[in-house]
C-alpha cells in the first residue's frame, strides 16, 4: 500500500507524506533513530531491520513525535507508538466464505465498545443469527482519543482501537460471523478526523481543503493523489485483509466530491472480485445517481426514518419539520419511490433543493430503519422509540420495516425491546473535555425543553464513565415478546419475500387515512406484495385483497394495525 509500513525480506519499509517538512526521523523503540529520505513529491522513506511487532513513530521536531497516520495498531493510545503488523499472520477458519447476496441482508448496527470489544461482539452473534438477522454493521472501530468513544471521533483510520482488541481479534470476530452465516459490514469515516490525536495538520496541511467548510473544519482534500490513496487503500484493507463483506461510508455529502466516490467504488469493485461485496452510502443529498450496482448498492434512507418518527411520536422540531406536513403522503412516496425529497426544498435546509429523482431505482437501493446510532445518540437524552412511541404502533412499524422490500437495518437492542439510552459519549480530558461537554449542551439550546440553561445541565456529560455504561443495550421488560415478533417477521421475510426480491418494482402507494397507507410492489417472480398500515388513532378501511394475509397484527384497519399479502 502507498501509506504505512511494508514488510520486506530484510526489514520494514516506512513511509510518511509530509510535504511541509524538510526532515523527518524514524524512531524505533529500543533502537537507533533512522533519518528518512525526502522524495520530490513530499514523501519520506526509510528502511529498518525490524519485523512485525516493532514499535515506531516519526520525529518532526525535538518536541514533536507523531504516530503513523496509517498505523495498523497502536501501543499507548493515539499519542503513543505505532506498531508494525503482519497482515498475513492470521489463519482464517472460513477461507471459502464468499458472502451473501444483497437481497438477503437484514442488518443490525452494533457498537463494539458497549458490547465488550471484539470478543464481546463475537459472543453476541449466535443470538441474533438465531432470530434471522443476516448481517451486522460495526460502528467505526478505528483508534480514537481515550478508551471509549461513540464512534465518530477516530483519528487513525487503519488502526483498530486498542480498547476493543487487536487486529487479529477483529479478524476472529469476522471469522466467527462467517461461521454463523452472517455478513459483516464496517462503518468508515472518510469525511473528517476527531479532535484528539490528529497530527496531519502539523506536517501535511494540504491533506485538508480550508476553502471547503464542513461541521468539522476544512474538508479532506480527496482531489490530492496522496489523500485519495489514503482512503481508497484503507477501504481495500478492510475488505481484503479483514474480509469485511461491505462498507458503509459515513456522511459522504461532507466529502463533496462525486468523482472521488465513483473512482473509489470502481477500484473497490475491481479489486474484490469473486465474492459478494456491498458498498453503502450515507448521503444527506439523496443523490440517486450514485446508486447502481456498478458503484454503490444502496443508501441509508433517512427519509424513511424521519417520516415514521413523526408519525410514531408526533415530534416536529429540527429536521423533523421537513416531514411534519402531510406525513402519510410522504410515507407513501417513500414506499413507492425511495426518497421523499427528490429535488424539493426543505425547511431544515433553508428551503434549498435536496435530492434527485429515485423512482426508477429498485427498493433494495434503500436501507430503511426505525432508529440507528444517529437518531438515538443525537438526542439529548438518547431515548429509544420504546420510550417515545405507542407500543402497538411500534410493532406495526416494525412489521413495515421487516416486510417491505427496502433493506432493513436494526439497532442493537431493538430485537429485545431495549429501553436503555444510547448516548453521545467520549473520553476526553482537560480543556477538550470541557469544550465537548459545553458544546453538546449548547446544541440543544434551540429546543424548548432545553432553552433554560439549568435544564441543559441535565444533559449527560459525554466524558463521564456513567454515560458510557448507561449506553449498553439491555433487554426491556417485554424482551421475550419483541424477540418472538422479530423471529416471526424475519422468518416470513426470508421464506416469502427474499427469494422473490431481485427484480422488484413498485406498483405504487397511497394514503388511505390520517395515519394509514397502502403500498404494492411487483416482486421478481410476478407475485404482488401488498401492505396496509394504520399508525393513526382512527379506524380506516384496508383494501380488499383476494388472498389470505401472510402476516397480520391488530384488527385490520383499526389503530395500530398492519396486514401483508402475497397475491400470486
Amino acid at each position: 500500500m502507498t501509506w504505512g509500513p511494508t514488510i520486506a525480506e530484510d526489514g520494514i519499509i516506512f513511509r510518511l507524506w509530509a510535504p511541509d517538512r524538510d526532515t523527518v526521523t524514524l524512531e524505533i523503540a529500543d533502537g537507533q533513530p533512522v533519518p528518512m529520505t525526502r522524495q520530490p513529491d513530499g514523501w519520506f522513506n526509510a528502511k529498518a531491520s525490524v519485523g512485525a511487532g516493532a514499535r515506531y513513530r516519526f520525529r518532526l521536531t525535538d518536541d514533536l513525535a507523531v504516530p503513523d497516520p496509517a498505523s495498523r495498531t497502536q501501543s499507548g493510545g493515539v499519542h503513543g507508538w505505532s506498531v508494525v503488523v503482519d497482515p498475513e499472520a492470521y489463519t482464517w477458519r472460513t477461507p471459502d466464505w464468499r458472502g451473501r447476496p444483497w437481497e438477503e441482508m437484514v442488518i443490525q448496527e452494533v457498537h463494539v465498545g458497549t458490547l465488550g470489544g471484539f470478543a464481546g461482539v463475537a459472543e453476541y452473534l449466535p443470538a441474533i443469527a438465531e432470530l434471522g438477522i443476516t448481517a451486522i454493521e460495526l460502528m467505526p472501530v478505528n483508534a480514537f482519543g481515550g478508551t471509549r468513544n461513540w464512534g465518530y471521533d477516530g483519528v487513525l483510520p487503519y488502526a483498530p482501537a486498542e480498547s476493543y482488541g487487536t487486529p487479529d481479534d477483529l479478524k476472529a470476530l469476522v471469522d466467527r460471523a462467517h461461521e454463523l452465516g452472517l455478513a459483516v459490514f464496517l462503518d468508515v469515516v472518510y469525511n473528517h478526523f476527531g479532535p484528539d490525536g490528529n497530527y496531519l495538520g502539523a506536517y501535511a496541511p494540504g491533506f485538508f481543503n480550508a476553502d471547503v467548510d464542513t461541521p468539522w473544519g476544512g474538508a479532506v482534500a480527496v482531489d490530492q493523489a496522496p489523500v485519495h490513496r489514503f482512503f481508497v487503500d484503507n477501504a481495500l484493507m478492510w475488505l481484503n485483509e479483514y474480509r469485511f463483506d461491505g462498507l458503509r461510508f459515513d456522511a459522504v455529502h461532507a466529502i463533496a466530491n462525486d468523482d472521488f466516490l465513483d473512482a473509489m467504488a470502481a477500484e473497490l469493485r475491481k479489486k474484490t472480485v469473486g465474492r459478494h461485496v456491498h458498498l453503502v452510502l450515507e448521503n444527506e443529498g439523496n443523490d440517486a445517481e450514485r446508486l447502481h450496482s456498478a458503484a454503490f448498492d444502496a443508501q441509508w434512507n433517512d427519509d424513511f426514518h424521519n417520516v415514521l418518527h413523526v408519525l410514531l411520536t408526533g415530534e416536529t422540531s429540527a429536521y423533523y419539520a421537513d416531514f411534519s406536513d402531510r406525513p402519510v403522503e410522504r410515507l407513501a412516496r417513500c414506499l413507492s419511490e425511495g426518497f421523499i425529497y427528490q429535488g424539493e426544498g426543505s425547511p431544515n435546509h433553508d428551503s434549498k433543493p435536496r435530492g434527485k429523482p429515485s423512482a426508477h431505482l429498485s427498493p433494495t437501493a434503500f436501507v430503511a430503519f426505525l432508529q440507528n446510532h444517529d437518531q438515538i445518540g443525537n438526542r439529548a437524552m438518547g431515548e429509544r422509540l420504546t420510550l417515545l412511541a405507542d407500543r402497538r404502533k411500534l410493532r406495526a412499524a416494525t412489521a413495515l420495516l421487516l416486510l417491505s422490500p427496502q433493506i432493513p437495518l436494526l439497532f442493537m437492542g431493538d430485537e429485545r425491546g431495549s429501553e436503555s439510552p444510547f448516548l453521545f459519549f467520549t473520553d476526553f480530558h482537560d480543556e477538550l473535555a470541557d469544550a465537548v461537554r459545553e458544546g453538546r449542551r449548547k446544541e440543544f439550546a434551540k429546543f424548548a425543553a432545553f432553552a433554560d440553561p439549568e435544564a441543559r445541565k441535565a444533559i449527560p456529560d459525554p466524558n463521564a464513565l456513567e454515560t458510557f455504561e448507561r449506553s449498553r443495550a439491555r433487554g426491556g421488560p417485554d424482551a421475550a415478546e419483541w424477540q418472538d415478533l422479530y423471529r416471526d417477521l424475519l422468518k416470513i421475510r426470508h421464506d416469502e419475500i427474499v427469494p422473490r426480491l431481485r427484480g422488484t418494482k413498485s406498483i405504487g402507494a397511497e394514503a388511505i387515512g390520517e395515519g394509514a397507507v397502502v403500498a404494492r410492489w411487483k416482486l421478481g417472480d410476478g407475485t404482488v406484495l401488498a401492505l396496509a398500515l394504520n399508525l393513526g388513532d382512527d379506524a380506516v378501511d384496508f383494501p380488499y385483497i383476494d388472498a389470505s394475509p401472510i402476516y397480520i397484527d391488530g384488527e385490520p384497519g383499526q389503530a395500530a394495525s398492519v396486514a401483508v399479502w402475497l397475491v400470486r
